[in-house]
Order: C-alpha cells, then structure tokens, then sequence
C-alpha cells in the first residue's frame, strides 16, 4: 500500500478531500446516537435512558483522556511521515498500541468492581441503578476495544489517510444501528436483552470493526503494520510513552476544561425553568451540527500540518491554516444561514411548544453565527497543536470559559436575565480567537517539535517494562 505525503500537492484540494471523511463520519455519529437513544428512550422508558446518560457521563471521562493521547501519537506519527522516518512511525504505533491494551484493560477491570460505586458518585437515582449497572458493565468491556480502534483511526489520519477510517466507522455504524434493536426487543434467533442488549450492540459493533481493520492493514500491507523484527516495537519505549502522555492528558484536560463549563451553563440555565431548560437543549443540537465542519477541518489542519512540520515546510503550514480558515467561512456560515433561515422548521424537529420554539430561536439568533468564531478558534489550536504545543491552548481555552464566559453568564444572567447567557457565547469564542491569534503570531509554538523533544532521548530511551 503506497504511503500518502500530505506535503505536496494542492493545500486547498488536500484539506477538502481530507476533510470530508471526517465531517460525514461526524454527522453519522451523531445520527447513530440519536437512533439509539431512540430506541432506549421510547421503547424501555425514562429509566433505561437515564441509565445511558450516566454511563455516557463515565464515558466521556474516559474519552477525554484517552482521546488527547491518541491525538499525540496522530502527531507524533505524522510529523515522522513528513520527515520521512517511517521506522520511527512505526515505533510509535508499538508503544501506543502497547499503552491502550495495558490502560484499557485496568480501566476495564476497575470499572467492572466499582461499576455501583461509580454510579453512586453519580447520584444515579435509585430507579435508574439497576439499568446503569447492567450498561456499564457491559460497555465498559468495549473500551479496550473502542481505544485501540480510535488509536488506529487517529494514526492511520495523521499517516495521511482520512478515508480508511471513515469506512471502517461506517461498518461500526450500521452494525450498531441494525442490531440495537434486535438485541433489544430479541428479533429472530436472538434472545430479548433490553437495556443489555443496546450495550452488547454497541460492543460487537466495536469488536467487529477493529478485527477488520487489524486485518485490513496487514492484508494490504500498510506502512504502519508491524512485521517481523518491527514487532519488538511493542515492547513501549519509557520516554516515548512518557512525552506521548504528557502532551495528551494536556489536550485531555481540554476537553474536561469545556464539559465541566457546559455542565455550569446547564446548570445556570436549569434555575430558569423547564421552558428554558427544553429551548437550551434544542438549540445545542442544532448548534452541534453546525460546528460538525469547523471541527473536520480543523482535524484535518492538524493532520496536515504534522507531516509539513516534521518536513519543515512551513510555508505549506501557513497555507493549510489560510485555507481551514477559509472553509471554516464558508461551511460554518452557509449551516447557520440555513439556520437563520428556517429557524423556526428545524426547531419543531425536537419541540413542538410554541414558547419553546419561540425561545429557542431567539437564542439561535444569538448564538448562531458565533460558532464561525468557534471555528476560528478550532482551527488555530489544531494549527499550533501540530507541531506539540499544547499547554497554552489549553491555558487559553480555562481563560475563555471559567475566567470569561461563566462568570459573564452567572453575573449578568442572575442580575440582568437569561438572555445574557446566550451571549456569553460569542463573547466567549471572541476572547478565545484573540488570545490564539496572538499567540499564532508571536507565540514559541513553531520551536515546539514533539519529535525533537523525542530525539533529544532517543540514546537515553529504555523499555518502561
């Protein structure tokens, strides 16, 4: 299988067709989750569906750890491409593959034993319990799984392929689409599992799709497979993982740093009633597919740019953040054109209240266009992450929220009406995109090199076991 250089070609053309996998991979995602709530929430009740919102909250934790470290060996990987040192690529795929066995399985296995316990940190009511547990055991199972797939997929992007990943999501998908609800309701020669059975669904679904991928990359002999001698690359080298770590639990925090600021603002919107509470929410999913392009883009930026750091092509890193900027323009803004446009048509797809609805386009009014800014924002941070940078992004993004945005919804929303809150979002996004401006500009992003911090202890470097 022929290598794929991110470091030649048209940058325009290069960031579309990257991107594109990436956005309908999200917008599937999204769409499978939807399905599935579904099916949980309309057909087994109230209880079975807050059972997998507390287990998606346990999740997400996970998630938000194992994703930054992912995101630093796409990097890692990816600046190695673009140097050309493909060896030292596949180094990286050993220690990394090595890391999320080892932390999955012991993720897994403590779970399995305080699954109660975590649910009760929860306050998981006590209607809600028995459906929990039986989710999260089950799902927990799937994460050993679920980590080494996005590993995979994060790697094989930043080695310069969008589409391989995109097609194994897709067998992930509809699997997991097709067989909720036969597991669910026991359809055919399946037994009925309930609530069960949407977890067993989405773990097979998973299982599944990383043994096709596995065996999709040794079959077509992917660059980045491990053969022979190269398989002593799984035994993890203690610098490497330890750098890899490092810089991941960075972009991890990140992440916590954003939902802990959405559970405030939820939280604030709460003390103003359910009417508030029903439009906030239905805005939020409306609003989440319009930041859908901002964030392909933006994956695609870092991916890009990695390989033009590691070729030192900083011209072409440049060009790639002038176009994430430009198509950020055009696709952000064309979603919430269609947005302001039919306004109050996509509202009624989640609410029917006419108070509601009414509410909730106002704060689309508001909010709406402020998710270019978001954009914005997401595309300088996938920038300078590419080249390892990730602690001031992560300083940047605590200012904008808990030192600017909370306290401006909080203050004026209690003082002055709700309707500030919604304007804490572009006031948020604004602050954010001058701060990374800056910082693109005049910042020591360009001397961080994660593959220059590696090399600096590669004669030191030592088997961590």
């Amino acid at each position: 299988m022929a290598r794929t250089r991110l470091t030649e070609g048209s940058i325009y053309r290069t960031v579309f067709f990257f991107s594109l996998p990436l956005l309908f991979g999200n917008i599937l995602q999204s769409l499978n989750g939807t399905i599935n709530s579904i099916w949980v929430g309309h057909f087994l009740g109230a209880n079975a569906f807050a059972a997998t919102a507390n287990v998606n909250n346990i999740n997400f934790l996970i998630f938000s750890l194992t994703f930054g470290i992912a995101m630093a060996s796409s990097i890692f990987v990816g600046q190695h491409y673009g140097a050309g040192r493909y060896d030292e690529a596949k180094r990286v795929m050993g220690t990394g593959f090595t890391f999320f066995v080892l932390f999955s399985l012991v993720v897994t296995v403590l779970s399995e034993a305080f699954a109660p316990n975590l649910l009760e940190l929860l306050h998981t009511p006590s209607s809600v319990m028995p459906y929990a547990t039986i989710y999260l055991r089950i799902f927990m199972i799937t994460v050993t799984f679920a980590n080494l797939y996005n590993f995979l997929t994060m790697a094989l992007r930043g080695a310069g392929d969008s589409k391989t990943p995109f097609y194994f999501l897709l067998i992930s998908i509809v699997i997991d689409t097709g067989m909720n609800p036969v597991l669910i309701f026991g359809l055919g020669p399946f037994p009925r599992m309930g609530i069960a059975g949407s977890a067993t669904a989405t773990l097979f679904a998973q299982v599944t799709a990383l043994v096709c991928l596995i065996v999709f990359l040794y079959a077509r002999h992917h660059p980045l497979s491990l053969r022979g001698k190269e398989l002593r690359y799984l035994r993890p080298s203690a610098n490497l993982m330890k750098l890899m770590v490092q810089r991941g639990m960075m972009m991890g925090f990140q992440m916590m740093v954003v939902s802990t600021s959405s559970m405030a603002l939820i939280n604030l919107v709460n003390t103003f009633g359910a009417t508030a509470v029903a439009a906030f929410s239905a805005s939020m999913n409306i609003t989440n597919y319009i930041s859908m392009p901002a964030m392909a883009v933006g994956a695609s930026v870092s991916n890009i740019c990695s390989q033009n750091v590691g070729a030192n092509q900083w011209d072409r890193v440049k060009r790639t953040f002038e176009a994430g900027l430009a198509y950020n323009l055009v696709m952000t803004g064309a979603l919430a054109g269609l947005v302001y446009l039919f306004n109050r048509d996509v509202l009624h797809l989640f609410v029917t209240d006419q108070s509601v609805v009414a509410l909730g386009m106002h704060i689309n009014n508001v909010t709406a266009w402020s998710f270019i800014l978001f954009g914005v924002m997401n595309i300088i941070v996938s920038t300078v992450r590419s080249t390892g940078a990730v602690l001031v992004p992560l300083l940047i993004s605590f200012v904008s929220l808990w030192l600017v945005r909370i306290p401006f919804s909080y203050v004026l929303g209690y003082h002055s009406g709700i309707e500030w809150i919604w304007w804490s979002f572009p006031l948020g996004f604004l602050v954010s995109d001058v701060l990374l401006f800056a910082y693109y500009l005049h910042g020591g992003w360009k001397r961080i090199k994660l593959n220059d911090l590696y090399g600096m202890e590669k004669n030191k470097m030592k088997p961590s076991f």
